[in-house]
């Protein structure tokens, strides 16, 4: 298994802000650490339990609250109508130069920037508009665990804010929308099904996060390859990636989503991870996602078809903090907290931290996140770390401290049973949930699921 850790820390200045198109720049410097990564950047602040995630995120903190599109008990939006762009039956046209690809290439392109709120983190990545209302093909892990999405047009500069139209979390592709976006420049698609090794490609992307497109050159030079990634400070621990192209193209952090163009400046994969290499002799690689697979799960995504893999719209969320894994002792999930192995980030689960103090307080951030001092008197349930600020665990009245024992009546143990259940549902959905407060008394509340960042 291959690890995807970070490309170390470029310097970052505000986010949100892009250039037109420079005249070719070199490709930034990277660090050389010999692991294979997901390549979205990020600012991360230090926090209690550095959870695992397949995304490259360098936290750094965020203060300001950023509440997501669909506020609670409201209906998700609608899903966007109309077809996805098919898979060019065409052959090439003549290849053309760098600078060439780029002009056809670029005016598709988007800098995509996230906050994420409940982990103290801001993320930077890139994304392709394949429809002219504003539809983004982008990476999952770019758009993960987000609760505010604002892409900019690098052709025009101009920022829209975007909502999540769904996502698949095996296969690391997302579909966003522009807000309010009409009359945009599409990227023109390729067909990865006749690809071969050795064939000329260009990457381009949000280039160690600097606001701008950025090219880099190389060859296919392996085809249908399987990665497996695992990282730090996210909801997601591991996923292996199947049918990948391989090349040698300099993909790095914040890479991810943009394009991989053949040279007649044709999308034919999505950049979606990178290496750099510890020693000389070993050669980097980067891996993207087919065109043709991933058009084929936005298409699946914009019909609404859900399925164990694909996910449309927003999770629901509770608006707590948890561990994560199978153990169902309250106790040993706090020792697994106070040992620094992870807390849970999904949208039924939680996240948290930053302004509440033990039992009493609550989060708008993981940044002050703590173990809580005091914890339910029972064997077996789910613990909670800390509970979200104007969430709906905290309008039930949970705290930190507290235990779910229950959700419509049916026992939960573990923090990954709570996640099982709770995940089945549906923002708006009201459930019954059963905790033991830290004092020992039984509640049961009905709650209502809000939106939670995506998974």
């Amino acid at each position: 298994m291959q690890d995807y850790s970070g490309y170390g820390q470029p310097p970052y200045g505000g986010y949100g802000a892009t250039s037109p198109l420079p005249p070719m720049p070199p490709r930034p410097p990277r660090s050389r650490i010999g692991l294979l990564s997901y390549v979205a950047v990020a600012l991360v602040a230090g926090a209690l339990g550095a959870g695992s995630v397949v995304a490259l995120y360098h936290p750094a903190s965020s203060n300001t609250a950023t509440p997501l599109p669909s506020s609670r008990g409201q209906a998700p939006a609608p899903l966007p109508t109309g077809t996805i762009p098919q898979p060019s039956n065409m052959a090439p046209g003549p290849r053309t130069s760098v600078p060439g690809v780029v002009s056809k290439v670029s005016p598709g392109v988007v800098i995509i920037n996230t906050a994420l709120q409940y982990n103290s983190e801001q993320a930077a990545g890139t994304g392709m508009v394949i429809r002219s209302d504003g539809l983004v093909l982008t990476n999952n892990h770019v758009i993960e665990d987000a609760t505010r999405i604002t892409a900019t047009i690098v052709a025009t500069g101009r920022t829209y804010r975007a909502t999540v139209v769904g996502y698949d979390v095996t296969g690391d592709i997302a579909l966003i929308k522009l807000q309010n976006a009409s009359g945009l420049r599409t990227v023109p698609i390729g067909n990865s099904s006749t690809l071969k090794t050795g064939q000329p490609v260009i990457a381009l992307g949000n280039a160690e996060g600097q606001s701008m497109v950025i090219p880099a050159t190389g060859t296919i030079t392996g085809l249908n390859q399987t990665i497996t990634a695992s990282n730090r400070g996210g909801s997601v621990t591991s996923e292996t990636l199947h049918g990948m192209i391989e090349t040698n193209a300099a993909i790095v952090s914040g890479d991810s989503g943009g394009p991989l163009a053949n040279t007649s400046g044709q999308v034919i994969g999505m950049d979606t991870a990178g290496n750099s290499v510890r020693f000389q002799s070993q050669s980097a690689a980067g891996f993207a996602i087919p065109i043709n697979t991933a058009l084929k799960v936005a298409q699946e995504i914009v019909a609404g078809q859900a399925s164990p893999t694909i996910s449309i719209g927003y999770p629901p969320f509770m608006g707590i903090y948890i561990a994560k894994g199978s153990n169902s002792s309250p106790q040993g999930q706090a020792d697994q907290q106070a040992q620094g192995n992870g807390y849970g980030g999904f949208g039924g689960g939680g996240f948290g931290g930053g302004n509440g103090n033990g039992s009493s307080g609550c989060y708008t951030s993981n940044a002050n996140l703590t173990v809580p001092s005091s914890i339910a008197p029972v064997s077996s349930g789910t613990l909670i770390l800390g509970v979200i600020c104007g969430g709906p665990a905290a309008g039930a009245g949970i705290t930190a401290g507290s235990v779910i024992t229950a959700i419509n009546g049916q026992a939960i143990g573990s923090p990954d049973d709570l996640t099982s259940v709770v995940s089945k549902d549906r923002p708006g959905t009201t459930i019954s949930v059963t905790w033991v407060s830290p004092s020992g008394q039984r509640t049961t509340s009905s709650i209502q699921l809000t939106s939670g960042p995506p998974q």
